[in-house]
């Protein structure tokens, strides 16, 4: 892949500290320049932004398991991903592969499936796709080889989760869409309950094997966070294990608590843009007005981030510099990548540029390399070239 050259002028563009201003984005070797570098290209018209970081979304399963045994090659799906995010102006994506006893697109295979697809794909792809696995906190005999698996594909993010229904579990009763759940897992619904049964029967091993391998993981380099915190005490009890990122806190109190403590805050777009959690949980718009959010992640929907911070501008609940900053320099921080998120001299040169009336996303690049050009920008991009 080879970066373009550029100077892409005329356009407003998003700079650190300063809002919107009209100017120049100069390119060059896939970082942004501090003096011309190459062939003008005019954008009046036209907004330039950093481009997105993704620190969560699923959405990719759509493309590398549509059906039952259509797709047979997942690195494939991959790279479809890969057109879908640059469509959305994402630059940089982290992909959520589940590891866990639900079975189907969940299980252990699956995962070490896709993760060995993302793994090859990435080199090949202008798109930075950086893997994380969603780890069931129950799954104790795989406790002992998780960090292998982890570093045999280069994974460096993990996240815990617990979707066991232990109310249900406790009391004997069968657990809501038994039937439709043990169905995607491949299972006798008989057999599926009774592996949750057996999960749930082992809870009291669980703290102390989390204690242990968050130590692994951590002596690993690998990056640790929790899905959906519930109260301040499950933030606490994570932080003590050193998993310092908490992804959708269910509750203000959970969110409230990773402020306090100094730990990154994750939280849903789609959630920001319908204006409620389809869960009943905390709104994301109400957590963003009250600080308490340093990163917005696509979760199942790779057109919300933009949608989301366009959105909560629009609504006054904050500028736009402190709106995009949730999908782009905020979400780079939690992930330790200090070479993007903002359109500085030496940053990567990712970028996305919106139509100013339709706010359509027009072209993306990622390294300095178009991954997207759509409509009549198009024809400034080729003028003279």
């Amino acid at each position: 892949m080879s970066a373009l050259a550029l100077d892409l002028e005329g356009a407003e563009i998003l700079r650190p500290g300063g809002g919107l201003q009209r100017g120049r984005v100069s390119i060059a070797d896939g970082v942004i320049q501090g003096e011309r570098a190459g062939r003008r290209v005019d954008l009046s018209g036209y907004l330039i932004l950093p481009g997105i970081v993704d620190l969560h979304g699923d959405g990719f399963e759509r493309h590398v398991a549509p059906r039952r045994g259509a797709m047979n090659d997942p690195r494939a799906g991959i790279i479809a991903t890969e057109a879908e995010l640059a469509a959305n102006g994402i630059t940089t994506a982290v992909l959520a592969q589940f590891h866990s006893w639900e079975g189907g697109l969940r299980s252990p295979d699956f995962a070490a499936t896709i993760l060995r697809a993302i793994h090859e794909a990435r080199p090949t792809l202008a798109t930075d796709l950086i893997p994380q696995l969603r780890f069931e906190t129950h799954m104790l005999d795989d406790f002992e080889r998780l960090p292998d698996l982890l570093a045999e594909f280069g994974v460096q993010y993990l996240v815990f989760n617990d979707h066991l229904p232990h109310a249900r579990l406790a009391d004997g009763r069968r657990p809501a869409r038994l039937a439709g759940q043990a169905l995607k897992a491949g299972r006798n619904p008989e057999r599926h309950l009774a592996l949750m049964q057996a999960l749930h029967a082992r809870r009291a091993e669980v703290p102390d094997a989390l204690d242990r391998l968050a130590a692994r993981l951590a002596a690993q380099g690998v990056r640790m966070g929790s899905h959906d915190d519930a109260d301040a005490a499950t933030r606490g009890q994570w932080r003590r294990r050193g998993v310092r990122i908490a992804e959708f806190p269910e509750t203000r109190d959970a969110a409230e608590a990773a402020r306090a403590g100094g730990d990154a805050i994750v939280l849903g777009a789609p959630n920001v843009v319908r204006g409620a959690s389809h869960e009943g949980n905390v709104s994301a718009r109400d957590l963003v007005a009250a600080g308490l959010c340093d990163a917005l992640a696509s979760d199942y929907h790779y057109p919300s981030p933009r949608r989301a911070a366009l959105l909560l501008a629009d609504l006054g609940l904050c500028d736009l510099e402190h709106a995009w900053n949730l999908v782009s320099a905020g979400p780079a921080r939690v992930l330790g990548l200090g070479d993007r998120g903002s359109l500085g001299p030496g940053k990567r040169a990712d970028l996305l540029v919106l139509d100013r009336e339709t706010r359509r996303v027009a072209a993306v690049m990622a390294g300095g390399v178009v991954t997207h050009l759509s409509g009549p920008v198009g024809a400034r991009f080729f003028a003279g070239a």
